[in-house]
């Protein structure tokens, strides 16, 4: 392997858990419905559990609201079941046809439990991206000596890695900040 595909392949790395964490921060509820709050609940429906959004459709009619309606109306009661038995403390309403979630506002206590739960998992995404640096530097070190470059294109691969690595630590702090405003001032 060439030390530009060890950069290539460690770039991919970096940007799926840069993706992981911003999948993540789409599920922290900030006061206002959003799809993302429900759409990746699990619901056991045919024996196996299904993310709520490949059963049903998800809208949001008002701010405060999320209405979800079953493609198959046999699967309306397992969906409550779901959100009743989740942690997202929201009680179901269910018309025989469609779900409505009223989503609470927030109290101050709360918004501060949210945020010290986003700063800890932006950390994680940030290890995470360290780890990927390290294993990384191991995998350039390795291909240094087996292609015997000189020291000089190692160290400027390295470079290149840690390079990558502030560029995604920069990234998450900025998807983390973003999103912790956006919970204090709802």
């Amino acid at each position: 392997m060439s030390l530009d595909a060890v950069i290539k392949d460690t770039e991919a790395r970096m940007e799926k858990a840069s993706s992981v964490f911003r999948e993540e921060l789409k599920g922290l509820r900030t006061g206002r419905a959003t799809p993302g709050l429900v759409e990746t609940l699990r619901v056991e429906v045919y024996g196996s559990p299904t993310p709520l959004k490949q059963i049903a459709q998800i809208s949001i009619p008002e701010p405060q609201q999320i209405l979800i309606k079953p493609f198959d109306i046999g699967s309306l009661k397992d969906i409550e079941k779901a959100i009743r038995t989740s942690d997202l403390g929201m009680s179901p309403s269910n018309d025989g046809k469609i779900i409505r979630l009223n989503v609470p506002g927030m109290s101050g206590d709360q918004r501060q439990k949210l945020v010290a739960r986003l700063k800890k998992s932006a950390e994680d995404a940030k290890v995470s991206c360290r780890n990927i640096r390290r294993d990384a530097n191991k995998g350039l070190d390795k291909t240094t000596k087996d292609l015997g470059l000189s020291e000089d294109d190692g160290k400027k691969a390295t470079e290149k890695v840690q390079n990558l690595l502030k560029r995604y630590e920069v990234s998450i702090q900025e998807m983390a900040d973003k999103k912790a405003k956006e919970i204090m001032e709802t």
